[in-house]
């Protein structure tokens, strides 16, 4: 709980205050330790970001970009919290945490979608905002989705940087994560559809999940290369699989003949871009994608419509906004390749 304002009458009743406010709680304020939104008289917006996993540099740097615009909007209280394992039930104990802490907006990207829905319908009915990030529960009762970029956009980079390597000809694999991971599902079905209407003499052999484990997805990696030895390509669907896929061929010692693509952050793929062993990472600026979603957090808590164009900062100054699919869309993928790596400090 926040220190009481101190005044002379105070010290005299601090006792009965104290025991006032604890049971008069209202919302954006907490009765359990620590900040918990707006102090009496204050007019903060508290914003919960719940990620599917913290501790990862993905996340972190969507912590980071959520705190920028938290102090760049002035009015934002942001807060972050995720499970130590990409495990739903852990995620779905932090989420009931923040609904009992009576935040204003609260944000998930969703291990399990299906699951985290009645979560989300349950924080709606205690008045709070909600919403997804990164990942999305579209069957939910979530007010927006702020997506990185759309499935399709993704789908087809990671096929055409892999492709173009492997000379548009070959057989490759998937190491994806979670295996409910709505975002991850559905680009593997574009790069499935893809795949076959432009790439006709390259195929997919099989798709694995790890987990958010990377040493889980270098085996994996090297499990699918001995099974299928005219194996020339494998993608790393998720931050982990990434570095875990072009491990796995490094210690194989066929770079230059197993070729990888992945959704891995920059410094984490900087040794593998400039061995080589990947030959490009497919992601977005995680930060911006961090500031977005703090900033439609806040907007949605005061009542603002989104434009079909939205102005949020200088790095993002046309951020397009799908009504139908109530999506705020970050923007095109971006190659990060070994000749652009540096630019990114996560």
């Amino acid at each position: 709980m926040r220190p009481l304002r101190r005044t002379t009458a105070a010290l005299a009743i601090g006792a009965a205050a104290l025991v006032a406010l604890t049971a008069c709680t209202q919302k954006g304020q907490s009765d359990q330790g620590g900040a918990a939104g707006a102090a009496p008289g204050d007019d903060k917006i508290t914003v919960a970001f719940v990620p599917k996993l913290q501790g990862v540099p993905y996340f972190e740097a969507m912590n980071a970009g959520g705190q920028a615009a938290a102090e760049a909007l002035g009015n934002v209280e942001w807060r972050y919290q995720g499970p130590t394992q990409a495990d739903a039930a852990a995620q779905a104990d932090i989420v009931r945490s923040f609904i009992q802490q009576k935040v204003d907006t609260l944000i998930v990207a969703p291990n399990d979608p299906d699951s985290m829905a009645p979560l989300l319908q349950q924080a709606k009915d205690a008045g709070i905002h909600v919403a997804t990030a990164d990942t999305d529960a579209p069957s939910s009762v979530r007010e927006v989705f702020v997506n990185q970029a759309t499935a399709q956009g993704i789908g087809e980079a990671l096929t055409d940087s892999l492709l173009t390597a492997m000379g548009g000809t070959g057989k490759y694999a998937i190491v994806s994560c979670g295996q409910t991971a709505e975002n991850l599902n559905s680009w593997i079905e574009v790069q499935k559809a893809y795949t076959a209407q432009k790439y006709p003499q390259a195929e997919i052999v099989d798709v694995v999940y790890a987990g958010e484990d990377q040493a889980k997805a270098t085996q994996m990696a090297t499990d699918l290369m001995n099974a299928h030895p005219d194996l020339t390509g494998l993608v790393g669907e998720c931050t982990s699989s990434a570095p875990g896929v072009a491990q796995a061929v490094q210690d194989a010692g066929r770079v230059g003949e197993v070729f990888t693509v992945g959704l891995g952050t920059p410094q984490s793929m900087k040794p593998y871009l400039d061995a080589k062993s990947s030959s490009a990472a497919i992601l977005w600026d995680v930060e911006n994608l961090g500031y977005l979603t703090a900033w439609a957090g806040a907007q949605i808590a005061e009542g603002k419509p989104f434009a079909p164009t939205n102005e949020v900062s200088p790095d993002l100054t046309a951020v397009e906004y799908d009504a139908g699919g109530k999506t705020l869309l970050l923007g095109p993928p971006l190659a990060i390749t070994d000749a652009n790596v540096g630019q990114f400090n996560y």
